[in-house]
């Protein structure tokens, strides 16, 4: 079982052990991690402060999501036109 409050993903980089995530539905959360077992207990701590920290600003604070998903992929390179 998923135990995250919110959607997770998770983009491996050129470097084997670095990664970076996000969660799509909890804006301004991301961080990095060392390996994809490293992104996941970061961000389940991580998105609990998170939560906190929108909460002590009385900003608002996304319902959780009881069916949320992790996606792992590859880092979406930005191309300049």
């Amino acid at each position: 079982m998923i135990d995250l409050p919110y959607s997770l993903v998770i983009e491996a980089t050129a470097e084997p052990d670095f990664f970076g995530f996000y969660s799509p539905e909890l804006e301004g959360f991301s961080g990095v991690g060392h390996s994809v077992e490293d992104c996941l207990f970061k961000a389940r701590w991580g998105m609990k402060e998170h939560v906190e920290l929108l909460q002590e600003q009385k900003l608002p604070v996304p319902p959780r999501n009881a069916n949320c998903t992790i996606v792992i992929q590859n880092e979406q390179r930005q191309t300049v036109a």
